[in-house]
């Protein structure tokens, strides 16, 4: 019974240590759609990053943003119509694609999404 307590443990203790692949630099310039759901209906967007703009492509909507990276893995959009800010953090990242938190800035309510790369 003790051997089957300490394999338990040990395993809970390793599975614990465990941290997604995060290679973040691949992913601050591209091209890369993602779905997102509108009333129940699941729809597909795209956008385009390079090292100072995303520009985003969604319901015929053309959106500009700035982008301002914090570290490897976080970076705000700025609205450059409407001036408001969305912070984006990198959760894991794949051979081609990643996961991302994001919310608006000052805003504890997040949401979460996976953006794939497309060219």
């Amino acid at each position: 019974m003790k051997r089957y307590l300490y394999l338990i443990f040990m395993g809970v203790l390793m599975s614990s240590c465990y941290h997604p692949e995060r290679i973040c630099s691949e992913y601050k310039t591209g091209e890369f759609s993602f779905t997102y759901t509108v009333d129940g209906e699941e729809k597909i967007g795209r956008f385009t990053r390079d090292s100072i703009y995303s520009v985003e492509y969604y319901d015929n909507k053309i959106d500009s943003a700035t982008v301002k990276w914090v570290n490897d893995c976080e970076f705000v959009l700025q609205d450059i119509k409407t001036k408001s800010s969305v912070h984006m953090k990198i959760l894991s990242t794949t051979d081609n694609s990643y996961t991302f938190e994001y919310g608006l800035v000052g805003e504890v309510k997040k949401a979460k999404g996976t953006a794939v790369r497309t060219n």
